[in-house]
């Protein structure tokens, strides 16, 4: 049977002796210099012997004190080394996966229950915001981006090209082009202005209608929202297919006729810098198998009907 002292007393001394200071020790310990100093004194009492001279701002060991320090120290150390062990074990890894809000809530959230079901040891941490992460500075593990490449510094693999076509509730029953004068266009705003946005004004000029008024109808500042207006039957949104795959796969939304206007990429990026974990390298792989069989809805060309 182990006959030992007080290890509140141990730790008090083993810090004590580390420092040479009673006060840093209170700091690190976070009690009172005072309790540290109570502390060594009953080690003292227990063991009977001196274990430091005290003197003004100042604590010496004596040589009983420099044979049992480096034995304490190295215990203590051992014992953080093994607990830290055992709890590393027990975090859960996480990955943080940044992206527009629009494809996060269209996109990536619909699919978390089915990373979970295949990573259920990973913690998937969604960002969503328009603005670029820095992935190199570790504020995200992998990022979707929407846009043209190249993105210099970053790993980069292209994903789907993106469609964009009218999409509508079919409680409106719209079959060609022509029904676009009789209901609300739903529009929502660029991030960046450029003349090739797929906007409707740019599709109406494709598609020679000229009758309709590309600029009249609801705004939104996001385009989930336009989304969302058209599955309540609010009008018809000219939008991503890609972001739009659920709603046209389950019949909640339809896409009744065309042109397609083409969109830019999205991409799946990483730090060209940072080390790839086990979990990030596991979130990649599932988003690049989500993602490739990805085949959004055809709009028939057939059904595109040019005014006379």
């Amino acid at each position: 049977m182990r006959h030992l002292p007080s290890l509140a007393a141990l730790r008090a001394f083993e810090a004590a002796a580390r420092h040479l200071s009673f006060k840093r020790a209170a700091e690190e310990l976070h009690v009172t210099p005072t309790a540290i100093s109570h502390q060594v004194r009953f080690l003292e009492d227990t063991i009977g012997m001196r274990l430091f001279e005290r003197r003004v701002r100042q604590v010496v060991m004596t040589p009983e004190a420099q044979v049992l320090f480096p034995v304490l120290r190295d215990g203590f150390d051992a014992f953080a080394r093994v607990i830290d062990g055992l709890t590393r074990k027990r975090r859960r890894a996480a990955v943080t996966v940044s992206a527009t809000t629009a494809f996060t809530a269209k996109w990536l959230v619909p699919r978390v229950a089915a990373f979970r079901a295949a990573q259920p040891e990973i913690d998937l941490r969604l960002l969503a915001s328009d603005d670029v992460m820095d992935l190199n500075a570790g504020v995200a593990d992998l990022a979707i981006r929407y846009g043209r490449g190249p993105y210099p510094g970053l790993v980069t693999e292209p994903l789907v090209v993106d469609r964009f076509a009218p999409v509508a509730s079919p409680r409106l029953e719209l079959t060609t082009p022509a029904d676009l004068k009789s209901v609300t266009l739903l529009h929502f705003d660029w991030r960046h202005s450029d003349p090739k946005n797929p906007t409707w004004p740019r599709w109406l000029a494709e598609a020679e209608m000229r009758e309709v008024d590309g600029q009249a109808g609801l705004r939104f500042s996001d385009e989930s929202h336009a989304i969302q207006a058209a599955v309540a039957g609010l009008g018809v949104a000219l939008v991503s297919l890609t972001l739009v795959s659920e709603e046209l796969a389950t019949g909640t939304l339809v896409a009744p006729f065309g042109p397609e206007l083409e969109g830019l990429t999205y991409h799946l990026v990483q730090s060209g810098e940072r080390v790839v974990t086990g979990p990030i390298a596991a979130a990649r792989s599932w988003l690049l198998a989500e993602m490739r069989p990805l085949r959004v809805a055809p709009v028939a060309p057939e059904t595109v009907v040019k005014p006379q």
